[in-house]
């Protein structure tokens, strides 16, 4: 879909806006909103009066709300940040800023909600801002990316000042043109995110299938008519007649981390052996890597003798157990890890790379000896049992062959899907931008018949 410019333009006099729509006009977003407006309104009211209260887990990075929780008035007058219905809210928080977590309230209980102290709230000034464009002015990239350069604070402390929102300058369509704009931009992201959602869906079931593969081969073996028998393990079922159910203790030696004395500064100078903590698993939770080679920390020879920790081989498997649990990865070079970690050294009748298969198999069951409920663990004695089934070392071999060609065929189609997101979310944002600085002319759009677009409950600035 390709769109005209508009006929006639005119300097902005601002750097990076450019030129603009010479009917529109230029201002500053306070005079077009008004920012943090005060809590006057609703202090008459009832204490017990009910109110939508939002945490920031609930305001979406898509512009959604969830507007489950409610308090009384009287809980939440003082403390919190008041916004009303028609009013748009952004986070000026590190990373939720970057991330796009804003909305456009509406639907809250008696048009009142108070939430987070790290949002910042914009109400349309009637006949000025229309709040359905003024949430896509602050949703573009120049905010974005003009907010995100304005941050103030260190690490994960940074904000946007609330000077920034005040003095944001940008070009202003008449109201009615940015009804317009408003609603165009609804249609062609709901479009977008539609297509964005199917991609998430192929992931979600190339992932599943994934699991299912895996799964089935380190249970079932490749060759569907061979002779079946009850493994005696839930989990397993039946498994091949000629393969081995045993405890994974008993094909590779199992082992744990440790810690070196934190206290003992000897322990930790001079380091140059990798030792792999929670402080990687990221590599094996998010990253997907099959092989470690690389950790954050590393300790001595003295920490290792002065601790159970030991130094382990090149091709032990290594497999998550506590937080982060039942993430499984081969040791690609010697290292210790810590006692988050529970190791099989790999004797001469079970391939690492099976194992590694084996466990990734098993994530449901390991789900089953997970224990606590804000910090799972499994623990040792639970691992000790573990039984999977093994076939003879060459018919490993083969599996771990067969699942290499499989599951790498998916992830490139995973990779695909992921690129297509990309270049979606690109195109959204792109889209929106063009819209709200002028780039595009949209006055003549029109939804297509088979739709029909409600007009907005909440007037221009009207209280609700």
């Amino acid at each position: 879909m390709s769109f005209s410019s508009y006929p006639e333009y005119k300097d902005s006099g601002v750097e990076w806006l450019g030129e603009v729509p010479a009917h529109w006009y230029v201002c500053r977003l306070r005079h077009a909103a008004t920012l943090n407006p005060s809590k006057s309104a609703v202090r008459g009211l009832p204490e017990d009066t009910p109110v939508t209260f939002l945490p920031m887990d609930a305001v979406g990075q898509d512009g959604s709300l969830d507007l489950a929780v409610q308090r009384a008035l009287g809980e939440v007058v003082d403390g919190y940040t008041y916004v009303r219905d028609g009013d748009v809210a952004y986070a000026k928080i590190t990373p939720c800023f970057e991330n796009g977590k804003s909305a456009l309230i509406r639907g809250t209980w008696n048009g009142i909600a108070f939430g987070t102290t790290e949002l910042t709230v914009l109400r349309p000034v009637p006949r000025k801002a229309n709040p359905d464009y003024l949430f896509r002015v602050i949703s573009s990239e120049p905010f974005r990316a003009l907010g995100e350069a304005s941050m103030y604070g260190a690490g994960g402390q940074k904000r946007v000042p609330d000077d920034f929102a005040r003095d944001f300058t940008i070009a202003w369509p008449p109201l009615a043109e940015q009804r317009v704009i408003a609603r165009f931009l609804d249609h062609e992201t709901a479009r977008i995110d539609a297509l964005i959602a199917e991609q998430q869906r192929l992931i979600e079931l190339l992932k599943e299938k994934r699991q299912a593969v895996i799964s089935h081969a380190v249970t079932k073996g490749l060759d569907p008519d061979v002779p079946m028998k009850d493994s005696g393990v839930e989990w397993l079922g039946e498994v091949p007649e000629h393969w081995v159910v045993a405890q994974l203790r008993y094909k590779g030696r199992l082992e744990s981390g440790h810690t070196p004395s934190r206290s003992n500064p000897d322990f930790w100078v001079n380091c140059t052996i990798p030792w792999f903590t929670l402080s990687d698993v990221w590599q094996i939770r998010f990253g997907g890597k099959r092989y470690v080679y690389d950790t954050t920390e590393m300790i001595n020879d003295e920490g290792l003798r002065g601790s159970s920790a030991r130094l382990l081989p090149a091709g032990s498997v290594i497999l998550s157990r506590t937080a982060s649990v039942g993430f499984p990865a081969i040791l690609g070079k010697e290292m210790a890890v810590s006692q988050d970690f529970a190791v099989w050294v790999c004797g001469n009748e079970v391939d690492s790379q099976f194992l590694w298969f084996a466990l990734l198999g098993m994530r449901k069951d390991l789900k089953r000896l997970m224990m606590g409920s804000t910090h799972q663990t499994i623990y040792m004695p639970d691992l000790k049992y573990l039984k999977a089934a093994f076939p003879p070392m060459s018919e490993q071999g083969r599996i771990v062959n067969y699942l290499d060609t499989a599951v790498e065929e998916m992830e490139k189609m995973e990779s695909q899907a992921h690129a297509g997101i990309g270049l979606l979310r690109e195109r959204r944002s792109a889209l929106i931008s063009a819209a709200v600085t002028g780039k595009i002319d949209v006055r003549d759009w029109q939804p297509p018949t088979s739709e029909t677009f409600a007009e907005a409950t909440v007037s221009e600035g009207a209280p609700a």
